[in-house]
């Protein structure tokens, strides 16, 4: 009877890791709007750290569970891990290249109708700043503070460029360095060509990323399908595990699980963006 209850509570302790790992990647938090203030995750902060506090609890009970139901204390540290690293090699990460871009080219045109209404260059990044839209609105509030503390056009873009850190926003500002010596000649022009230019960029990272998408989303019912079949055989076919039960099992075991989890972080580093060249750089 103690036996029944055990197996039992371990199935369900177990049902739980792995309801844990799927109802992470729904459960993803936004890192676009993480607070810049804070060195804590999003996801261990407010209203959302007591239910990561309870998902942690229960990791690490059916990690417990795991291991006294199979004798194999690795599965101590490995079900905890999987509910807590799956969710996050498998997520869709962010694009934050896309969202700037957007965001840069909404901007771009804005100014490129409001220069030819006689407005400077510096009254149009005025204007301009208080209809911005995020990642692109608290940057240019700044921009435009720094240039009432008397900072030059070319101090106050470049410095706007390093916090951007994006070789997009580089070419945008990099015109309107030059617009400005100008006087805004031509300005309108080239500012309507870089928004193109933008414009083709993002249907392009659009392509890329939807290419992306595919595969990872096999890997991701991959996972799902074998985290839940293991978990069935670790509840209702406990000698699927014994070859594991003796030392060198149980470092095979670690080997495998350490290679499945290495292989997933390649490929969640290969689909991240890689960085390029920028062109405006502070003088240091």
């Amino acid at each position: 009877m103690m036996d029944s209850a055990v197996a039992a509570l371990s199935g369900l302790l177990i049902g739980a890791g792995v309801l844990l790992v799927v109802a992470g990647f729904r459960t993803s938090p936004d890192a676009s709007s993480r607070p810049r203030h804070s060195r804590l995750p999003r996801s261990w902060q407010g209203p959302a750290a007591k239910r990561r506090g309870t998902q942690l609890g229960l990791a690490l009970a059916a990690g417990v569970a795991a291991a006294a139901w199979t004798s194999l204390p690795m599965l101590a540290v490995i079900v905890p891990a999987a509910a807590f690293g799956l969710p996050v090699l498998l997520s869709t990460p962010a694009n934050r290249d896309a969202e700037l871009l957007e965001a840069l080219d909404r901007w771009v045109r804005n100014l490129a109708a409001l220069l030819p209404t006689g407005r400077s260059i510096t009254d149009a990044i005025r204007v301009s700043a208080r209809q911005a839209a995020e990642p692109l609105g608290a940057q240019l509030r700044l921009l435009v503070a720094r240039l009432d503390d008397r900072w030059t056009m070319e101090q106050a873009l470049t410095a706007m460029a390093d916090a951007l850190d994006s070789a997009d926003a580089d070419a945008i500002l990099a015109a309107l360095m030059l617009a400005a010596e100008r006087g805004g000649t031509g300005a309108t022009a080239t500012l309507n060509a870089l928004a193109d230019t933008v414009q083709d960029r993002l249907r392009a990272l659009r392509e890329i990323e939807a290419e992306r998408a595919k595969p990872r989303i096999v890997v991701r019912q991959v996972t799902i399908f074998t985290v839940a079949a293991l978990a069935l055989a670790l509840v209702f076919g406990g000698s699927f595990f014994a070859p594991f039960a003796s030392l060198p099992g149980q470092a095979l075991l670690t080997a495998l699980v350490v290679a499945y989890l290495g292989s997933l972080l390649f490929l969640r580093r290969m689909a991240l963006p890689r960085p390029r060249q920028r062109i405006l750089r502070r003088a240091t």
